[in-house]
């Protein structure tokens, strides 16, 4: 059966960075510019999806990570739990009622696993010394049934009432890397600000907690040496492409949702001010500098974009090697292709992963398929999404 697919095909004419270009970006190195690329012809070949439910009964769901053993890690926001999923049935890893604050948008938001040292990262609020989000690090025992030696690996992440506490973790796969995506906290000040650690990306290492090296900002001093990229409204994604390349999902204001190419010291031109200006651009070219435009943008209306992955695998035809964005106001996934050199070539909108409400995270599995959570609030589930 031939998929049910809205697909559009693009091609950009602005500059962009090329791949060849991706190592020497990822090790600190300035930026440079290359000439203009069309997108490749894609093959008319897309798989149909099927979409089982392999959890279900969860409240606002923000993350779900693979574990060994075949289980899954899945934290749920205001809860504040920690689950473990495995053959359908879930089961308390960890209640940190006592430990997140939870308020608004911020709560216990995204998790990492580094299965081969038996770590769990987590990204929540904490009222301790403040409202702030933190990371928190834990052993988890052999069985994956008990949560044990906590440690704090950075912390003072701003946090207000809530707003703009988005939280996204990314353990880099070469190196001891972990990427932080971070909200404003909805004040305007905050994402150009380097010693601010709110609309930023942070790059730590998982193992410490400090800075690492190659950090764009690591001579200076203060809360700038954990700085990847700055200018940011409210990371929502983090998704490390198969070249090395890191790439952000944030949302827009009432416009222009994106999808960033990460370059290490990069402007991504979110300036709010004075105030809270929502009116003014998401990425403002008038700003001093050079600011990194988006490589996927929503245009004049917001999708709410959240979580990312990309897909890897030949059963996935035609958007094998794509990026997949879920979404929360559109409730729907978008799978975007783009060039090597990172130009936007084209857009993909499945129609089965239609009609189950406001999507927030999407994980790609070991073996290729993808799993989404969703996020309306009461009975929400884990969805896995396979090629037939």
């Amino acid at each position: 059966m031939r998929p049910r697919l809205r697909t559009t095909s693009l091609s950009l004419t602005a500059s962009v960075a090329t791949a060849a270009l991706a190592g020497s970006l990822l090790a600190g190195l300035p930026p440079s510019v290359g000439a203009p690329a069309e997108p490749a012809p894609r093959a008319e070949r897309a798989p149909a999806l099927e979409v089982r439910t392999v959890a279900k009964g969860l409240a606002n769901p923000w993350d779900v990570q693979q574990a060994p053993g075949g289980r899954l890690l899945v934290s749920e926001r205001d809860r504040a739990r920690i689950s473990v999923v495995r053959n359908g049935r879930r089961r308390t890893l960890a209640d940190l009622s006592k430990l997140v604050w939870v308020s608004g948008e911020t709560g216990l938001m995204s998790l990492a696993v580094d299965a081969a040292h038996r770590r769990v990262y987590a990204c929540h609020g904490s009222s301790k010394g403040g409202n702030h989000v933190q990371v928190t690090r834990w052993r988890v025992d052999r069985k994956w049934k008990r949560l044990s030696g906590r440690r704090t690996m950075i912390t003072g992440l701003p946090s207000t009432s809530g707003r703009h506490g988005g939280c996204r973790l990314l353990l880099q796969r070469q190196g001891p890397g972990l990427v932080i995506g971070t909200g404003d906290a909805a004040v305007g000040t905050n994402p150009r600000d380097l010693d601010s650690l709110g609309g930023k990306t942070l790059r730590i290492d998982r193992r410490t907690g400090a800075p690492m090296p190659d950090n764009p900002f690591a001579g200076g001093t203060g809360n700038r040496r954990y700085v990847w990229t700055y200018g940011h409204r409210n990371v929502q994604g983090l998704a490390q492409r198969a070249d090395g390349t890191l790439w952000s999902v944030e949302q827009g204001s009432y416009r222009d949702d994106e999808v960033n190419l990460l370059v290490p010291g990069g402007d991504y031109g979110w300036n709010p001010v004075p105030g809270y200006d929502e009116s003014v651009p998401m990425t403002d070219q008038a700003l001093p500098g050079e600011q990194q435009d988006a490589r996927w943008s929503s245009g004049e209306s917001t999708l709410a974009t959240s979580g990312g992955a990309w897909v890897s695998g030949r059963q996935w035809g035609d958007l094998d090697g794509t990026l997949a964005v879920a979404a929360l106001k559109a409730s729907e996934v978008i799978f975007l292709a783009f060039t090597d050199d990172g130009a936007l070539a084209q857009v993909t909108r499945p129609e089965e992963l239609t009609g189950f409400g406001r999507l927030r995270s999407i994980t790609a599995a070991r073996n290729g398929d993808l799993l989404v959570t969703t996020d309306n609030g009461s009975d929400d589930r884990v969805l896995r999404v396979s090629p037939r």
